[in-house]
């Protein structure tokens, strides 16, 4: 019994980190007063512990941390009442994942290229 409330709770807290990589959501969460509430705001201090290794592992968008961290700050808490706000964030992510995709297909071909030379040299 106590290993099934474990590992529920563990989906539970795993999905709803997931669910900060979403600006959109942070934005509804913000117009509905979530991050006036102490009890909340200390909820996210405690998630905190998702930046450890042995938890990050199981993260399929890693981004979630980075808000996550943004969300212990009042202001950041704030600004998202604003729509704007959201859609920057949103944008702004669109952009990364857009540079980050090109810079590492650029980096794959480099080492695949450095590969075949060291392939050849040492034949």
């Amino acid at each position: 019994s106590d290993d099934t409330g474990n590992r529920l709770r563990f989906q539970l807290e795993l999905e709803f980190v997931q669910c900060l990589a979403n600006p959109n959501y942070l934005n509804f969460l913000a117009q509905r007063g979530y991050f006036k509430d102490k009890a909340f705001v200390n909820y996210l201090k405690y998630l905190l512990y998702w930046k450890e290794p042995e938890y990050a592992k199981y993260l399929k968008y890693p981004q979630c941390l980075h808000m996550l961290e943004l969300l212990q700050y009042e202001h950041f808490r704030k600004e998202l009442v604003n729509a704007q706000c959201a859609k920057f964030i949103d944008e702004q992510q669109i952009l990364h994942w857009q540079h980050y995709s090109r810079k590492r297909m650029r980096l794959q071909q480099a080492l695949a290229e450095q590969q075949q030379q060291n392939n050849t040299s040492a034949k």
